[in-house]
């Protein structure tokens, strides 16, 4: 007996391989895989949050008036109190096709331009959506006009309109980049009919020539590990990151996405390496995703999704990620909890959160500062934080 046991640990010594039965090699195949995939993936994502660890954190949100008026509040006075009360000087802006132009060839720019003038006044930057698919529902904003016609016909009103809305704020100071087709190849939500990536390229092209002086964000839906490998590459990658959401297909419940910070680490860094491309992200949600429409959702409800509390969390986990731009998705919601419900709990943590990031970049840039050895720099950013305080 224990000749056997000796002879059976000398061969396993010498091949353990062949002791094994066909499932575990098969289980041993795939969990060195998922053990180096992992491994590589958070490697990616380590490095890519060190490289920029010293880089200040842009924190902006997203703000669009037609959500801001189905929720019951005053577009204007909304952004108002973002700039003035909670400090919000990055914004992404939205420039729908069925706003901006509801009967063909007759264009209104009237919401963005006082958004932009608001925004001007308060020396703030705008990320502009365009396109034909645009943050919020049916996402694809296609006026009446327009929405029975062919592609034939409605590809070169589309590139008109696209073309008006650059030619209006590309020379204008608070313009920082445009975001192009909002998560374009996103097929299970919104009402999008056409996917072809021809016709990304073709608009990427297009903006690129119609206004070269400005950066362009393509935007992808998250969750998703691919890399953006193909056509069109954009001077920054977009990515939307939505933690807890109500799943209205199988499970009928509030779900919780399991992926860990450093995941959106890993698909910046991955960006980086293969691309040569950063990425922000362009959407951290920041409001309820309800069973049903969030007008009538009940604040009990609303809670079970979004509330103080969790939001506090969002902000967190979007710094934990090392992506170094961020903006915020539901900034009216957070107007309206407090307006409509009486309930400032929202809005006072999201302004909390401002502040402190305002004075961590002030701690950030007087290191960098410090670092360079630079005496005018080091006066620069005195003169800086005297007018901040």
């Amino acid at each position: 007996m224990y000749k056997k046991i000796i002879n059976r640990i000398k061969n396993f010594r010498i091949n353990p391989w062949r002791e094994f039965k066909l499932w575990q090699k098969i289980v041993t195949i795939i969990s060195v895989f998922i053990i180096v995939s992992v491994g590589t993936m958070y490697g990616i994502a380590r490095w890519y949050i060190a490289t920029q660890a010293n880089t200040p954190l842009t924190l902006g949100t997203s703000f669009v008036p037609d959500y801001a008026s189905y929720l019951g509040v005053d577009p204007k006075q909304t952004l108002s109190a973002l700039i003035d009360d909670m400090k919000v000087r990055d914004f992404r802006l939205t420039s729908f096709w069925s706003d901006g132009e509801p009967s063909q060839g007759h264009y209104d720019f009237t919401n963005l331009d006082w958004e932009f003038n608001m925004i001007n006044q308060a020396h703030g930057k705008v990320s502009l959506s365009i396109g034909l698919r645009q943050p919020r529902w049916p996402e694809c904003h296609v006026p009446d006009w327009a929405k029975n016609e062919p592609k034939s016909v409605w590809y070169p009103q589309l590139l008109n309109y696209m073309g008006a809305v650059i030619d209006r704020y590309k020379n204008n100071p608070a313009l920082s980049n445009y975001e192009l087709e909002n998560e374009y190849f996103l097929k299970v939500f919104g009402t999008c009919t056409d996917f072809s990536r021809s016709r990304l390229v073709d608009e990427f092209n297009f903006v690129k020539k119609r206004d070269p002086n400005h950066e362009v964000v393509i935007s992808r839906s998250n969750n998703a590990i691919g890399l953006p490998i193909d056509a069109p590459t954009p001077d920054l990658f977009g990515v939307s990151v939505y933690k807890r959401v109500y799943d209205k297909t199988i499970t009928h419940r509030y779900y919780e996405y399991p992926f860990p910070a450093w995941f959106y680490g890993f698909l910046a860094g991955g960006g980086e390496i293969i691309k040569g491309r950063n990425m922000i992200i362009h959407e951290l949600q920041a409001e309820p995703w309800p069973p049903g429409p969030l007008s009538t959702t009940s604040i009990e409800e609303q809670n079970k999704s979004m509330d103080a509390k969790r939001l506090a969390s969002r902000f967190e986990y979007g710094e934990a990620t090392g992506i170094r731009t961020i903006y915020m998705w539901g900034a009216e919601w957070w107007y309206s909890r407090m307006i409509n419900n009486h309930d400032p709990s929202v809005w006072n943590t999201a302004k909390f959160e401002f502040m402190q990031n305002s004075e961590e970049n002030l701690k950030i840039e007087k290191k960098n500062m410090q670092s360079s050895n630079n005496p005018k720099s080091i006066q620069l950013f005195a003169s800086i934080n005297k007018n901040q305080l």
